[in-house]
């Protein structure tokens, strides 16, 4: 088996990186309520997880390593680059930075985080009124933010999978889902035939394309009176 190369067991790295995009989405998703925090606990655990594997320890290289080995003979598998399996395996090897996953990576993660920093303000105000978020994002669906965190946990899933993320995302996939029925529940009591209506035409995490790419149409204005019939509309 090879030796693990010095591009692991840097554990500073660890803690930093964990610690900045905890950080970021502390910022943006701004937690208060006890499920709050649970949303963000699940997430930073999944971070920890993440970044562990990509700079401290590589668990899943070591346990697929035979199978690796014997399946991609020309890989270094304990070189960093590694890591990025789904270009290693497909023959990507050459730029995984910049091959597709990794690049579709940063667009699923910035538009986590850019969904995140958005939704904030619209539901804080409503909260502060004591109204429906329904505008901004909460136009085209229910749950913006836990829809966020689960673009972020995709973009990283798809750029560094290893082993334990792709046990934990389906996990927090379903423990958003929950959150987001608790929440819902709430708000069928606090709001009523109004968070009904809501719930009816806006989907829960994916939006409509329609909605978002149709511009909303305009009442039509009344037809004018005829003068000469006296008749009005």
């Amino acid at each position: 088996m090879p030796e693990a190369s010095s591009d692991y067991g840097l554990w500073p790295l660890v803690a930093v990186n964990s610690l900045l995009f905890i950080a970021f989405a502390f910022s943006f998703f701004k937690p208060r309520t006890r499920r709050d925090w649970r949303t963000l606990g699940a997430f930073s655990a999944f971070l920890v997880a993440l970044f562990t594997e990509m700079y401290g320890f590589p668990l899943t290289l070591y346990l697929l390593s035979g199978w690796l080995q014997t399946r991609f003979p020309e890989v270094a598998w304990f070189s960093h680059e590694s890591g990025h399996l789904l270009e290693m395996t497909l023959g990507l090897s050459a730029a995984p930075h910049i091959g597709p996953f990794h690049l579709a990576s940063f667009v699923l993660i910035g538009g986590g985080f850019m969904l995140l920093a958005a939704a904030w303000p619209v539901l804080h105000a409503a909260q502060r009124e004591g109204r429906l978020a329904t505008t901004g994002p909460y136009a085209h669906v229910r749950h913006p933010q836990y829809a966020g965190f689960m673009l972020i946990l995709s973009g990283f899933l798809l750029q560094w999978p290893t082993l334990l993320t792709v046990a934990m995302y389906p996990v927090l996939i379903v423990m958003y889902r929950r959150l987001a029925l608790a929440e819902e529940r709430t708000a069928t009591e606090a709001f009523g035939p109004d968070y009904e209506a809501y719930a009816r035409r806006t989907p829960r995490f994916t939006p409509r394309l329609v909605s978002i790419a149709a511009p909303r149409k305009r009442p039509a204005a009344p037809p004018a009176s005829d003068p000469a019939s006296g008749e009005r509309p």
